[in-house]
């Protein structure tokens, strides 16, 4: 059984733009606990101004649906305590990004991502030299777990699948 990974396209039109949001978006809710609503909004224009560019008019389209999904299942697994409101805009921000991709890569990349940036950031926390390097880093010490992380590298991880070796 093969993904559908994106295409060279789509990585090579969204991560110029896409790359910077990410690392923003990571950094921020390492530090305060919080995605700004600025990247988020930086997040969502990506899709209308370049995404025309990198796949067909009916997919690009479709980009703006998801975006809506992933916002209203977003808001309910808010309501319900499962993650933040910013992790929720976030999500929403960059779902167009996974257009036309294949729902089960799609599905096994949020799982490990979720994982690997949940145990790289616990890990990270009990190493002196990175404590000592971001001191005041709000989720060294707090309860919850950073999902912008995990969100940013799921995106980036997505996109630059295009250019991995396939048939």
């Amino acid at each position: 059984m093969e993904f559908v990974l994106p295409t060279v396209r789509q990585a090579l039109v969204l991560l110029p733009f896409v790359l910077p949001i990410a690392i923003w978006v990571a950094w921020s809710d390492m530090k305060v606990m919080k995605i700004p609503n600025k990247a988020v909004l930086a997040m969502a224009a990506v899709w209308p101004l370049v995404g025309w560019l990198a796949v067909p008019l009916n997919l690009w389209l479709w980009g703006f649906a998801l975006m809506g999904i992933v916002l209203v299942i977003g808001f309910v697994g808010n309501a319900a305590g499962l993650f933040g409101a910013g992790d929720a805009k976030f999500a929403a921000a960059m779902a167009p990004a996974f257009t036309g991709g294949d729902l089960r890569l799609i599905l096994a990349l949020y799982a490990a991502c979720s994982i690997a940036a949940l145990v790289a950031h616990r890990l990270m926390k009990r190493v002196p030299a990175f404590r000592a390097a971001a001191p005041d880093w709000l989720s060294w010490t707090s309860n919850k777990f950073p999902m912008g992380l995990a969100l940013s590298g799921m995106v980036l991880f997505y996109l630059l699948a295009a250019f991995l070796p396939h048939g």
